[in-house]
């Protein structure tokens, strides 16, 4: 007991490693993958106390909090309510033992702390994530300029005179592409799956 406490308090006991495709079925989180819907696991973390789960539709974090509690919270960000930024990767010194993976998701900060002998697998999950990060900020960007260039269009229209008749037959015309438009843009500002990411840049 004293050797897992003393573990405990210097970091050591908690240390993840990276899951091999193979043995994905074998952790805890591979029970709350949606596979129903097409979900699938792409890249896993799991120490003592957590697992990271990383999927096409979100990343699942079962917390265990601490290595003498059995006791599991399990936390699902998808990744269509929630950005991702902040993405670092922590690279071991000479005498340390981990590499640490740091990212923000929605107001959760994440600091993961991974045995250094998977440094090539930790790039592989820092460049999807980054990439993750940079098509959210780019599709945040068109969402908003096809709005305000939307609201831009309807603004004039309002501005015209004529025919009560004519204006209500454009103003119809122009809701119809107005909401087109729009869902369209929100479609790619709202990606749900980011399987394409995750193929490009996961290797293990």
């Amino acid at each position: 007991m004293f050797g897992k406490i003393a573990s405990e308090a210097l970091g050591l006991s908690d240390i993840g490693r990276v899951i091999s495709p193979e043995n994905y079925n074998k952790v805890e989180a591979d029970d709350y993958i949606k596979h129903e819907t097409g979900e699938k696991i792409f890249f896993l973390i799991k120490s003592k106390t957590d697992e990271y789960c990383f999927t096409n539709f979100a990343l699942l974090h079962l917390d265990g909090n601490t290595a003498l509690s059995k006791k599991r919270l399990l936390k699902r960000y998808e990744y269509i309510n929630a950005d991702i930024r902040n993405v670092l990767l922590e690279t071991a010194g000479t005498i340390d033992l981990d590499v640490e993976l740091k990212f923000r998701i929605h107001s959760t900060d994440f600091s993961i702390d991974v045995h250094k002998e998977h440094i090539e697998q930790l790039k592989d999950i820092y460049k999807a994530l980054t990439e993750i990060s940079l098509l959210m900020e780019a599709e945040q960007r068109d969402l908003q300029t096809v709005e305000k260039s939307l609201s831009h269009v309807v603004n004039s229209l309002a501005r015209q005179s004529g025919e009560g008749a004519n204006i209500a037959t454009q103003a119809r015309e122009l809701y119809g592409f107005y909401h087109d438009t729009l869902s369209d843009a929100m479609s790619q500002a709202y990606r749900k799956d980011y399987s394409s990411v995750f193929e490009t840049f996961i290797k293990n």
